[in-house]
Order: C-alpha cells, then structure tokens, then sequence
C-alpha cells in the first residue's frame, strides 16, 4: 500500500513534506540551536530582515531558528500523542471481540462515555489535572484521541467477529492475546495505518494549541504552539515572529494528512485495471500448450465483423513475471454459446474480469485485440469506456449474494442500470426492472422489487443479477460459474434461462 500511495499526487507530496519535517527534526538543533538561544538585547522584537528572517522575540533571540529547534520537540510530542491514544484505542476497540459478553458489554459502554466528552475539552482537561508541560499535553490529546480510535477499531473487528477461522481459533483453545494479535488486529490493520497517519497530524495542530494557550510546554523548553503564542503580542508589527512557526505548524500537518490521503486512495483504487494498449510481446509470453488457449474462432486471424466478443492473445500479467492468463483467444457471435473449461485457479474467473476491465491492481492486461461490440475499451476514454463496458457487456458473478448490496432493494439496484446508462425517469426505471424481473422469470416481480437481497432465495438472487446484467440490453453476457453455489435443481433452471436471454435476443454468451 505506501508504493501504491507514492504512485498518486496527494501520497507523494504528503511524504515529501513529512520527510522534510523529519529531516529538519533531526538537523535542526544541530545547526541552529546556538542561535536559538542567544540573547541580543539590542535586538530585542526586531522585525523581519535579512538577518534575522522570522524578526526576534523580546530577548533578541533569532525566531527562524527557534522554529528550527523547536521542530523535534513539537514531532515527538505528535508522535508520542498519537502513539498513545492509538494503542489505547485499538486495545479498547479489539477487546470485545476476544472478552465475554459482560466485559465487552462494559468496554463498549466506557468508550461510549469517552466519546461523549468533546475531545478538544478532555485534553485540557486531562492537560491541567496531570500537570502542565509536556508530559501533561501528550497525556491529554492522547487520552482524547483514543475513543475516536477505539470506536472505529470497534466497527472494524465486528466483521472479523462472526468468521470461521476465529470459531475455529477458539474451539482449538487459542489464548485471548494470541487471537487478538493474530486473527483480529491483522485483519483490520489497512485502515488502522490510514488512521494513524492522519491522526498524526491532528495531534501536531492539538498540542501546539495546548502549548499556545498556555497548557502545553512550559518555559524554558518551547514548541512551535509556545513560538506562535509569543509572538501574538507583536503580530501587527512583526507578523512572521507569529505567523513563521504557525506555516511550520500547517506545512507539516498538512504532510501528514495529504500522506494518509494518498495511503487511502491507494487502498481504494485496487480495483483499477491497467491497460495496456500496444500488442503483447509473443517472445515475452511463455509458450502454450496445444490446444489449451484457443478457443472457437482462434483459428481465423482475420476480424470478424459479426463478432459481439473478440479476444486475441489476452494475457494478464502481475508483477514479478507471473502471468496466470496467457494467450487466450476466442471469439462470440450473436447467439453463440462459448464455455472456457479449466481447473480451479487456471484463470477462468480472471479472463472474465480482464474483459471486464476488473483485474485488480496491480495485474497488467495486454492483448493484440480485445473488441466488445466491435469498440476497443482500451482505445477510449473513462467515459466512453464506462459506457461501453456497461451498455454491450454484462458480468454475471459466481457469488449473488456478493454482487447485489445488502442495504438497497433489489428495485432500487436494478434502476441505477437504466438511470445511468439510459437515462431513464423514476417511473420508466421502476417499469422496466419489474419486466426485467418478469422476464427471468421471477414470481411476483411487483413485490420482488421492494425487497432486499437477504429475502431472495439462492436461486432468485442470481435470477436477480442476470435481470440486472439484461437491463442495458447488452451484446454479450459474460458468466463466471453463475451455478457454483446453486444445487443441482436451481442450475439447471439458470442455465435454461441463460440459454433463453440469450439465444432469443441474439446475444453472445461466454
């Protein structure tokens, strides 16, 4: 994920800010800590110049170096902070899992509690009772950064919860400890490190808040916060006395927060297929058996105009060599039906997702030609390539239950096809799903509508899906195993059915 972070703007210059502020934490007292801490009183609030670049405080000392100084002091309390009501909540967020159900019961009331209490008012709070300097502002943001931590530790172990492999860890009589640092913290850590990265900077802004009113660091010890509040008096005369730490202040905080946005939109993107435009490389592409690539209609080089599905040489490549689809070819004519047959885990499902543009990052997809409805994906824009992928082609996955959402109606699902992509009103759509719905055959469309997936039986789900691949009207459907989780009653229906969409409307079916 961070490589995947670097690969976007915002990751890229969020980390070139931290790196920055980390290198001036290090060098800065050894270059300008001499400056920093001497005393000039013919200098004394000095304004701008060339010499002294930020003007002087009331002693005459360099107010650029104090900033300079002060940056490890205001780092490592963000740091230790952060570090604190981090581990702090993820301990009170994972607990539940892994306690009995009174002890997660009280866990879960006492960060309720927590959350209750404004967090900015707890740490002044906590800042004044534990003390005031560092020690007492590093206790108090962290205090009030761990229920935010915990809550959202909380929501993501919920899902590990209920899996098998946990049951299955605790039938076998594995420790608490051990299956909270094992199956559940592991888990759930992606979004946990995007958490912390902006927390980071959260906690910079927090404690140099504290310090600027006075309850974080004390006299003679000082950080960006405490630079800031002693140069409000003079801001009208000297502004950058101020406004230089505070620029120290926002430029690092903003480099923690653009890093873990970068770091979020690299966790997002995963799904992202990348193209590759120019044809494959045959001396790159290891040899393939006979017999084992092509299909119908490999044979024939030339283009087949009445092709709905075109595929030569399609090859998906992940980094380091590893090429689990090579060489496919075939092609699907209106009507034709096209089987792939292969073991499990020789690329069937990953040969439907690369003609869908769903290879997942970083996997790579080539082919000397890839034409859907006589239109190159790979040739056209994000929009145009959006609505061709979702207009001509339809995907019918192995798992119904994973592919419709379980908060929306099925009505509501099957519409967002013709609103988006037809451009169809409320009423339109809502007509043209229940004869979607009609037409696969599914009893008493009308009500069927207004449920959810979890009322669907099996077979009425994937009944379902195919009704929502067809609402476009596509070219070509694409079905990935859409009978592995049926039995044997149900995948018959499925396939006469898919036998019927397809055959009736001229449709390929692959």
């Amino acid at each position: 994920m961070p490589r995947r972070a670097l690969r976007t703007t915002t990751g890229l210059i969020g980390l070139v800010l931290i790196l920055a502020a980390v290198a001036l934490a290090i060098v800065g007292p050894v270059f300008w800590d001499s400056e920093a801490t001497r005393i000039d009183a013919a200098d004394i609030n000095a304004p701008a110049s060339g010499e002294h670049w930020f003007g002087t405080d009331g002693l005459g000392r360099d107010v650029f170096a104090r900033t300079m100084v002060a940056a490890r002091l205001s780092l490592t309390l963000a740091v230790l902070a952060t570090l604190l009501g981090v581990g702090a909540g993820v301990l009170l967020g994972a607990l539940p899992t892994v306690l009995g159900r009174r002890g997660a019961r009280l866990v879960t009331t006492l960060v309720e509690l927590l959350l209750a209490f404004p967090g900015l008012i707890l740490a002044m709070f906590l800042a004044v009772v534990s003390g005031l300097g560092a020690r007492g502002a590093v206790l108090g943001i962290g205090c009030a950064t761990a229920p935010g931590f915990a809550r959202l530790t909380q929501t993501m172990a919920a899902s590990v919860a209920g899996s098998d492999y946990l049951a299955a860890a605790k039938v076998l009589g594995v420790g608490r400890t051990r299956r909270l640092t094992r199956y559940v913290l592991p888990n759930i850590a992606e979004p946990l490190i995007l958490g912390f990265t902006v927390t980071l900077g959260q906690s910079l802004l927090a404690l140099a808040g504290l310090s600027f009113l006075g309850l974080g660091v004390q006299a003679p010890t000082y950080d960006w916060g405490r630079l800031v509040g002693e140069g409000m008096p003079g801001i009208f005369v000297s502004p950058l006395t101020a406004l230089g730490p505070a620029l120290a202040i926002c430029i690092a905080a903003i480099g923690f927060t653009l890093f873990g946005e970068g770091l979020s939109q690299a966790a997002s993107g995963r799904a992202v297929v990348r193209w590759r435009a120019e044809p494959t490389d045959p001396k790159a592409v290891p040899p393939v058996p006979a017999g084992t690539a092509d299909t119908a209609g490999a044979d024939d080089k030339a283009v087949d105009e009445k092709a709905v599905l075109d595929v030569r040489d399609l090859t998906v490549t992940f980094p380091g060599g590893v090429r689990p689809v090579r060489g496919v070819s075939f092609t699907v004519r209106p009507g034709q039906v096209i089987g792939i047959v292969g073991e499990s885990g020789s690329g069937k499902s990953l040969t439907a997702a690369a003609i869908a543009g769903l290879v997942p990052h970083p996997g790579a997809v080539g082919a000397t030609r890839l034409e859907i409805a006589g239109a190159d994906p790979r040739a056209l824009g994000p929009a145009e390539r959006r609505r061709l992928l979702g207009t001509k082609l339809a995907l019918v996955f192995q798992d119904p239950m994973s592919a419709l959402n379980p908060a929306l109606r099925v009505g509501t699902q099957l519409a967002e096809v013709v609103t988006t992509h037809r451009g169809a009103g409320r009423t339109a759509a809502r007509k043209s799903v229940v004869a979607g719905l009609g037409q696969v055959a599914l009893p008493d469309p009308e009500r069927r509508v207004r449920q959810y997936p979890h009322e669907y039986s099996g077979g009425m789900r994937q009944r379902a899906v195919i009704a929502m691949g067809l609402m476009a009207e596509p070219d070509v459907i694409v079905a990935d195993e859409p009978t592995t989780a049926l039995d044997v009653t149900v995948q018959r229906q499925i396939l006469a059915l898919l036998g019927e969409v397809t055959g009736g409307a001229g449709r390929g079916l692959s």
